[in-house]
C-alpha cells in the first residue's frame, strides 16, 4: 500500500481555525445528502450477493477507474504525498510513473485468470492453485492488515480536519465512519463505486485548488517553484544509482513496480472493482485509465509538495517552529488559502477519507463471506441469509473502524504496527501469486519457507540498519519468491491444472 510510505502520526493542533460558515455547512450537508441518496438508490439493485459484492458485474469501466483511484488514494496519501516531497524530494513521483509500466503486466498476468475463473475475490485463484490452506492464509492476512488500516484511514484525516476547522475530532470521526458505513450497507459495491466517483471529483478539485493557489502565492509562479525546489535538492530525477540509506529514483522505481503490481493486480480492494465491469475489455480499460489518473493526480499532489517547499523558503516566517512535514499541508490550508477555498480542500479530505472507509469495509466483508464463511460451513446458505450476513458484517467493520479511530491517539504504536504488517506481507502475497502463475514447481509449503525467511529478515533490516524504507517491500518480495521457489524444488510438486498457469492459459484474454 502507498499509505505505508507516509507518516500517520498526529497532526499539529492549531489554535486558529478558519471556522465553518453557514455556506460551508450547507455544502457539507449537501455532500452528505448526496452520499446517502446514492446509497438509497443503489439499495434497489441489491437482490443477491453478486449484486452486493460485485455490483452485478455491470459497472461502467470509467466509473470503476475513478473508484479504484479513490479507494487506493486515501486521505493519508492525499496529505502524505505533499509532506513527503516537502521533506525529502520528488523521486517519489518516479515511482508513480511506474503505474503505466505495471499496467500491461497486470492485464497480462492477473486479469485473464480472474475473469476466466469467474471469481469474486482474487484469493479464489490461490485456492484453485494451492488449495484451501493457502487461501485461508492470504485471505486472513488481507483481513488483518485492512482492519488495522481502517483505524488509521479514519483517524488521520479526522485529526487533520479538526485541527484546521471548528469541527470537533469526535464529530469528524463519527461523520466519516457512520456515513460511509450507511451507504455501503444500503447499496453494496454499487453505492461504493458511485460515491467514489463523486469523491474522486471532489478530491481532484481540492488538489487542483491548492496547486493553483501555490502557483499564484509564490512570486514567479510555477517556474520559480521549480527553480527553488531544484536548488533545495527536491528535483533529484537524475539520481538513478541506488543508495541503501536514501530515497533515490532507482530505488523508488524498483519498489513501486512491485508495490503497484500487488495493489492493483492482487489486492482485493482494486480487484473487486475490476471484477464489477461487464467484461474483460472493461477490466483492461479501467486499469489503463486508472494508471493515467494516478500519474496526473499524484503528480499534482507532488507539485503541491514542491510548492509548499518553495512557499516556505520564500516566507520562512509563515511556518510555525518545529512543524512536522505531515503538518505543513493542513497548516497552509489555514493560513494561506482564502476562506472559501479552504472549504473545498476540507471537502476533499472528507472525500478521500470516506472512499477509503467504504472500500475497506466492503472488501473485508466480501473476503470474509466468500473465502471463509462459504467454504467452511457444512451446508450451503441461501442468498437471503448471505445478504443479511454481508450487511451485518459491513456494519460491524464500520463500527470497528470508527471505534478504533477514537482510541488511535492512545494506540499509536498499534496503528504503526498495522501499517508495517500491511507492508511486510504484501510482498510475500504477491510472491505467492506470481509463483503460482509463472511456475509449475511452486508449492504452498515452499512459499511458507520463503515467508519464514523474508519476514524476519525484513523486520531485522527495519530495526537494525539504516536501509531506507523504500527497500522493505522489494526485499520482502524477493526473499519470499526466491527462497519459496528454491524450497518448493526440494519437494515433489503435486499435479497442476494447466489452465492455472500462464503458459497453459495462453496468457491472453478469456475466450
Amino acid at each position: 500500500m502507498i499509505e505505508c510510505f507516509f507518516e500517520t502520526g498526529a497532526f499539529p493542533i492549531m489554535t486558529d481555525h478558519f471556522g465553518f460558515s453557514a455556506l460551508h455547512y450547507a455544502v457539507l450537508v449537501a455532500y452528505i445528502g448526496t452520499m446517502i441518496t446514492i446509497g438509497l438508490l443503489s439499495a434497489r439493485r441489491q437482490k443477491s450477493t453478486n449484486d452486493f459484492f460485485l455490483a452485478g458485474r455491470s459497472m461502467p469501466w470509467v466509473a470503476v477507474a475513478m473508484s479504484i483511484f479513490a479507494s487506493i488514494t486515501s486521505a493519508i496519501t492525499f496529505m502524505g504525498i505533499p509532506g513527503l516531497v516537502y521533506k525529502e524530494n520528488i523521486s517519489f513521483f518516479v515511482g508513480i510513473l511506474m503505474m503505466p509500466v505495471v499496467a500491461p503486466f497486470i492485464i497480462y498476468l492477473f486479469l485473464p485468470f480472474y475473469r476466466r475463473l469467474n471469481v469474486t475475490t482474487s484469493y479464489e485463484y490461490i485456492y484453485r492453485r494451492f488449495g484451501p490452506h493457502a487461501r485461508y492464509c492470504v485471505s486472513g492476512l488481507f483481513i488483518c492488515a485492512r482492519l488495522g488500516w481502517l483505524g488509521t484511514v479514519v483517524y488521520a484525516p479526522a485529526l487533520a480536519i479538526s485541527a484546521v476547522t471548528t469541527i470537533p475530532l469526535w464529530l469528524a470521526i463519527i461523520m466519516m465512519g457512520a456515513i460511509s458505513t450507511a451507504y455501503t450497507v444500503l447499496g453494496g459495491l454499487t453505492a461504493v463505486i458511485w460515491t467514489d466517483v463523486v469523491q474522486f471529483l471532489v478530491l481532484t478539485g481540492g488538489a487542483l485548488t491548492v496547486a493553483i493557489s501555490l502557483a499564484v502565492n509564490v512570486p514567479g509562479g510555477t517556474i520559480e517553484i521549480l527553480r527553488i525546489a531544484g536548488e533545495g535538492g527536491r528535483l533529484n530525477l537524475l539520481e538513478w544509482m541506488p543508495r541503501l540509506t536514501q530515497m533515490t529514483v532507482g530505488a523508488v522505481a524498483l519498489s513501486y513496480f512491485f508495490n503497484f503490481m500487488h495493489d492493483y493486480g492482487v489486492d482485493q480492494v482494486a480487484v473487486q472493482r475490476l471484477l464489477a465491469t461487464k467484461d474483460f475489455r472493461g477490466m483492461v480499460r479501467a486499469t489503463v485509465l486508472n494508471s493515467i489518473f494516478t500519474v496526473l493526480i499524484v503528480g499534482m499532489l507532488a507539485f503541491i509538495g514542491l510548492g509548499l517547499y518553495a512557499y516556505h523558503i520564500t516566507w520562512p516566517d509563515r511556518l510555525a517552529a518545529e512543524m512536522r512535514s505531515d503538518g505543513v499541508f493542513p497548516y497552509y490550508i489555514v493560513h494561506a488559502l482564502p476562506h472559501t477555498l479552504s472549504g473545498v480542500v476540507i471537502a476533499a479530505l472528507f472525500s478521500a477519507a470516506m472512499s477509503g472507509i467504504d472500500s475497506g469495509i466492503n472488501s473485508i466483508a466480501t473476503v470474509m463471506i466468500n473465502d471463509f464463511v462459504q467454504p467452511l460451513r457444512r451446508q450451503p446458505g441461501s442468498e437471503a441469509s448471505d445478504m443479511r450476513l454481508a450487511r451485518a458484517l459491513t456494519v460491524l467493520f464500520g463500527l470497528f473502524a470508527t471505534g478504533v479511530a477514537f482510541f488511535a491517539s492512545q494506540i499509536g504504536p498499534i496503528l504503526k504496527a498495522s501499517q508495517t504488517f500491511l507492508g511486510l506481507f504484501s510482498g510475500p502475497v504477491l510472491a505467492l501469486f506470481l509463483l503460482g502463475i509463472l511456475t509449475r514447481r511452486a508449492t504452498f509449503y515452499g512459499w511458507l519457507a520463503g515467508v519464514s525467511v523474508a519476514i524476519p529478515t525484513t523486520i531485522w533490516t527495519q530495526y537494525n540498519t539504516g536501509v531506507h524504507f523504500i527497500y522493505y517491500f522489494p526485499l520482502s518480495f524477493a526473499l519470499s519468491a526466491a527462497v519459496g521457489y528454491g524450497a518448493s524444488c526440494l519437494t515433489q510438486a503435486p499435479p497442476v491444472d494447466e489452465n492455472l498457469l500462464l503458459r497453459g492459459s495462453g496468457g491472453g484474454p478469456p475466450g
